[in-house]
């Protein structure tokens, strides 16, 4: 199981009183530098957090695999096609959410995905689909010839009980074999953080995890290689 840290809330405190530090950028490269997988970012339409200034520069200086998170908006997909990251995972987009609140609905919105996956694929952008681990939604993504889907783990991570956490898990399990039965690759994230990931690991078809806000919320009490570090060794007992 590989890592990719999402260094958006790095971004999301700097602009809290509209200074330059912290630089998300500079986080990346840390990050890099300890050992993480690839580096995402979501590049919002309103820029709540992450600009295009950090994303052109993180494209010029990570080494890294660069993972964009965008909606399926015209004015977004210009810009990946011309920054060019390896991934762009498509999500969706409301404008008075704190944070990314469920998948995509992609059965119901089939052709605006589809056109998007086409747009970005004839610029050799490999392209994933965050949704739920719903196996209506997981044939839907592969009919479009998305190349991966990223399991939302937002109840998982949010379960109140044991009982709800291991049904989510199984659930989570289930979407991720069915994913790779139809060759799709398997990425998953939302919520997971030091603790929950210790029973994600067991999960056998998820290629790669992405985390952020946990790790730069513990970066703050131990410094970023050590949180970091801390992540990338739990990941790695998978």
């Amino acid at each position: 199981m590989k890592f990719s840290i999402n260094v958006d809330h790095v971004a999301t405190l700097r602009n809290a009183r509209g200074e330059v530090q912290p630089d998300p950028v500079t986080y990346a490269l840390m990050a890099e530098q300890f050992g993480v997988d690839g580096i995402v970012v979501h590049l919002r339409e309103d820029r709540r957090h992450i600009n295009e200034r950090d994303l052109r520069l993180l494209r010029e200086l990570i080494t890294t695999k660069l993972d964009l998170e965008m909606a399926a908006v015209n004015e977004i997909i210009e810009i990946a096609k011309d920054v060019q990251p390896e991934l762009v995972t498509l999500v969706p987009e409301k404008r008075q959410e704190l944070t990314t609140e469920g998948g995509l609905n992609v059965i119901d919105n089939i052709e605006l995905y589809k056109n998007t996956i086409e747009r970005l694929q004839e610029s050799d952008i490999a392209v994933s689909l965050f949704i739920e681990p719903d196996l209506n939604q997981i044939d839907a993504a592969a009919e479009i010839n998305a190349d991966f889907i990223e399991i939302h783990t937002g109840v998982y991570a949010n379960a109140s009980s044991e009982e709800e956490s291991f049904d989510e898990l199984e659930r989570i399990r289930q979407a991720a074999k069915h994913a790779k039965k139809l060759g799709l690759g398997v990425n998953a994230g939302h919520g997971l953080n030091y603790l929950n990931m210790k029973e994600f690991i067991q999960l056998k078809d998820v290629d790669e995890v992405s985390i952020g806000q946990a790790v730069i919320a513990r970066s703050i009490f131990v410094g970023v290689e050590q949180a970091v570090k801390e992540m990338i060794d739990l990941v790695k007992r998978a």
